[in-house]
């Protein structure tokens, strides 16, 4: 009966090592990377702006990266309408179950908004689409390499991937959503957005973290990573970014860590909100490296103890 026990436990730490090296392998690949930023930034999606056609066409996509690996819808689609837009448009959300008894109750949520801010008024023929790859195609991107690594893993924690709708008409996606989550009970852990993502900083950290001294989200992601990943950006508190991307629509509604993870510092990129946020003018070498960096990070999040991201009292 020992030895069968020994053997047992032998053969489970066999198992358990060989898993926790295959993820440890997960290799983020730069074409897969790049084939997603370049068309969500494409020209085709006119802008992505909230309720057009092109923003249809971005949603198509973003569900089809859903199917493909297996995550269901949230709701009974993909699609979730929004409750407050003049127009129909979507958040598009799918969702993973965890294989924890207790640990699947909580959810984790990584989101980033797929919209943008469509097309100028250009009389001189020049080009007139605001394509944001910046913003936030390259947030978007992050989230569906999440997705593609989640889908090959099971987790402890169950997951919820969110595209938001209409950020840029005052975080109405994530707002709406947000909310009707609350009503359901939704039990979340803890909310990671990524915003703007495209090009790295020359700082000695990978990327700053929205509210850092709201949570110990910011801690718990260097501690995850081994090295000093993030930090704090004194401008992040001069233009109060903590509110003005979609993390804040969930921090309102649950009082739980939901925080935004960016490398734009107002240093590095000239183009927001410009028709030259192109696909041209990303790094997708650096950006590969931050997804490559995160993903440990996230795996760790997911499977992390009770308790182990908090508010700060």
């Amino acid at each position: 009966m020992k030895k069968l026990t020994l053997a047992a436990l032998l053969l489970l730490g066999g198992i358990s090592s060989t898993f926790a090296q295959a993820k440890k392998e997960y290799t983020v690949q730069e074409s897969s990377v790049a084939a997603t930023l370049k068309y969500l930034s494409s020209d085709e999606l006119e802008g992505r702006l909230a309720g057009s056609p092109g923003l249809e066409k971005a949603a198509a996509y973003l569900e089809d990266i859903l199917k493909k690996n297996g995550v269901k819808p949230y709701f009974k689609t993909y699609k979730d309408t929004l409750t407050n837009f003049d127009k129909p448009t979507y958040n598009v959300v799918g969702y993973m179950e965890g294989t924890d008894p207790v640990l699947k109750k909580e959810f984790v949520v990584f989101g980033a908004h797929y919209d943008h801010i469509g097309l100028a008024e250009d009389p001189t023929g020049g080009d007139n689409v605001y394509n944001g790859a910046n913003d936030d195609a390259s947030g978007t991107t992050t989230v569906a390499e999440l997705v593609q690594y989640f889908a090959k893993n099971k987790n402890k924690r169950s997951i919820l991937f969110c595209f938001f709708s209409a950020e840029e008409a005052g975080l109405l996606g994530s707002r709406s959503l947000a909310a009707k989550l609350k009503a359901k009970n939704f039990n979340m852990y803890a909310m990671l957005n990524f915003e703007m993502v495209g090009v790295p900083m020359k700082r000695d950290i990978l990327a700053y973290v929205t509210g850092w001294h709201m949570s110990n989200m910011g801690d718990k992601i260097n501690e995850y990573s081994g090295k000093k990943l993030v930090g704090y950006l004194d401008v992040e508190m001069q233009y109060q970014l903590f509110r003005r991307s979609d993390n804040y629509s969930f921090y309102k509604e649950f009082n739980k860590p939901a925080q935004t993870i960016c490398t734009f510092d107002f240093e590095n990129f000239d183009y927001y909100h410009k028709v030259e946020d192109d696909f041209e003018h990303m790094n997708i070498a650096a950006m590969t490296h931050f997804i490559q960096e995160v993903i440990p990070v996230a795996d760790k999040m997911v499977n992390a103890p009770a308790g182990d991201i908090v508010m700060k009292k």
